[in-house]
């Protein structure tokens, strides 16, 4: 395992690029060599300890500093920071532009930068600093690139200028997302990868260990609201039973994306505290509509019929009234219809579709063709447990229609290989559609024009296509709504996807924390709004 240690690095301004980076392996030297201040001394000499400490456990793995990569953590744990921000209702608001506007041909875009911002190098946010950094995440994989950009430019100090080959409606809902994030020019190597992460946010990196554990520490010069709580730390914790135990012993202060059927386990708790919170995120199965099996929509509607999500939501979700039939929750409006009924369970119609298409039991009960089985490999992957059982669930619920399936858990990198390569038959995957605050650009990269990884696969809808097309440069809110309800209506009736369940996030919290707030859009764990009893606020 390789830890960077970020404890010792001097905030001295203007240190040049060589220096700077050597005191990722020479930090001693670099302490020696710089003058510091009594109070920079005194923080620097800080150690992380239980009394000053947040600490924090999730699921997911971090490998890698690059935004692009896994910033997904990074804008957690407030290291890093974008130009615009989404409040809890979807609107987008200012981040490290203080404002913004669009030309009215939806083709120039200007950003103006906040005053007094510096990065945690001690160098300033200036618009060449911002240039540096969409240019490099324009390269890289990302949302960026969803909109075609002619030209990144400084017209200014503190101004930003984005050109755009063609409109694209939500432009600005992309500089939300976690991979376009701003970071110092001191971040990059020369090729563009990050080797230093010298972010604007409330908390500076102090230590790195991949792929387990992060340390941050509170930047007493951030723009916005202070930190409180000295430093926090990120946990790795695959396991669910793992984190519940965390949870329990106090080891973790916050312990997200606890598994429903063990919260039981917490009930009655005096020392944690259970929030559950509705968060943009749909459980589906991705079906290749190519495959021989199921490449008439009358085959995945039977399938659809067997599925009692009821029953799912309830007996193992543990959460009843989270079923769900179609593919966005009733949060995201635009794209949620009315009067679809969410628990469609019918396994004798079910039954009598597939009779009709001339699938037969066979003496061991399972249906048959011309000779053929009705069998299937539906694959999932572990980082959300509850993918599992339900996978589990699906695959006894499907046995009593007289279809064989087969669960392989594996890595969730094998659904786009399976995607790309076309082996793929089934998986059971939960989607984010919250990643920005309008769900148009995952929308147009999952469901439009052949699908995408973790969207559709060999479905074609010329009607679904020509309206994601049409809602990327519309800006008339009228028609922005029919065409996003005719997609919605698209999907729920062709069935390329069969959506299972909306999410509801579980997280414990224990309770020396204080203030502690939801991000329904998973962007933010807001430990700069959190404080402990003053002992632990060092």
């Amino acid at each position: 395992m390789t830890e960077i240690s970020y404890a010792s690095i001097a905030r001295k301004k203007k240190l040049k690029r060589g220096l700077l980076l050597a005191t990722l392996v020479t930090a001693a030297a670099i302490f020696t060599a710089t003058t510091f201040t009594d109070t920079e001394k005194s923080a620097a000499l800080t150690k992380p300890n239980k009394a000053n400490t947040l600490s924090i456990s999730g699921p997911w793995e971090i490998s890698s500093l690059d935004p692009s990569k896994q910033g997904y953590i990074l804008t957690r744990m407030q290291v890093i920071e974008t130009l615009l921000n989404v409040n809890e209702q979807g609107m987008i608001t200012p981040g490290l532009a203080s404002k913004w506007q669009r030309s009215d041909d939806g083709l120039n875009w200007q950003f103006t930068l906040r005053d007094g911002v510096s990065f945690h190098d001690d160098t300033p946010l200036n618009a060449d600093a911002v240039v540096r950094s969409l240019t490099h995440a324009q390269r890289k994989h990302g949302t960026l690139n969803k909109a075609q950009i002619i030209k990144i430019s400084a017209i200014s100090s503190h101004v930003v200028e984005i050109e755009l080959a063609q409109p694209y409606a939500a432009f600005a809902a992309l500089l939300t997302n976690y991979s376009n994030a701003i970071l110092s020019p001191l971040s990059y190597k020369a090729d563009g990868s990050v080797s230093a992460l010298y972010g604007s946010g409330p908390y500076q990196m102090a230590s790195f260990s991949p792929p387990h554990k992060l340390t941050v520490q509170k930047f007493p010069h951030y723009w916005g609201d202070k930190a409180q709580i000295s430093f926090a730390t990120y946990l790795t914790g695959h396991r669910a039973e793992s984190r519940i135990l965390q949870a329990k012993s106090g080891e973790a202060d916050i312990v997200f994306t606890l598994e429903p059927s063990m919260l039981t386990q917490l009930q009655g708790s005096n020392e944690v505290k259970i929030h559950s919170n509705l968060i943009p995120r749909t459980m589906f199965v991705k079906v290749n509509a190519g495959h021989p099996l199921l490449s008439d929509v009358q085959v995945r509607t039977a399938l659809s019929l067997a599925l009692d999500r009821a029953a799912i939501a309830k007996n193992v979700l543990n959460a009843p009234g989270s079923e769900a039939a179609q593919l966005m929750p009733s949060s995201m409006s635009q794209w949620f219809v009315e009067g679809v009924n969410n628990t469609p369970f019918n396994l004798e119609k079910s039954q009598q579709i597939l009779a009709s298409l001339g699938w037969e039991r066979n003496e061991s009960g399972l249906l048959e063709r011309d000779g053929q089985a009705f069998k299937l490999t539906m694959i999932t992957y572990a980082d959300r447990p509850e993918l599992t059982t339900v996978a589990t669930a699906i695959q006894a619920q499907w046995a009593k229609l007289g279809v064989e399936l087969k669960v392989d858990v594996t890595n969730s990198s094998m659904i786009p290989a399976g995607h790309s390569d076309g082996s793929l038959e089934m998986a059971l995957i939960a989607r984010n559609f919250g990643f920005s605050a309008d769900p148009l650009p995952i929308m147009s990269t999952d469901f439009a024009h052949g699908g995408g990884d973790w969207g559709t696969m060999n479905w074609t809808n010329t009607a679904v296509d020509n309206a994601i097309d049409e809602l990327l440069t519309s800006d008339n809110a009228t028609r922005s709504l029919a065409l996003s309800q005719s997609i919605a209506k698209a999907i729920y009736d062709d069935k390329p996807v069969l959506p299972i369940s909306s999410y509801s996030q579980h997280t414990s919290v224990n309770k020396r924390v204080n203030n502690f707030k939801f991000d329904p859009f998973e962007r933010n764990y807001f430990i700069n709004k959190m404080y402990f009893d003053q002992a632990g606020n060092q």
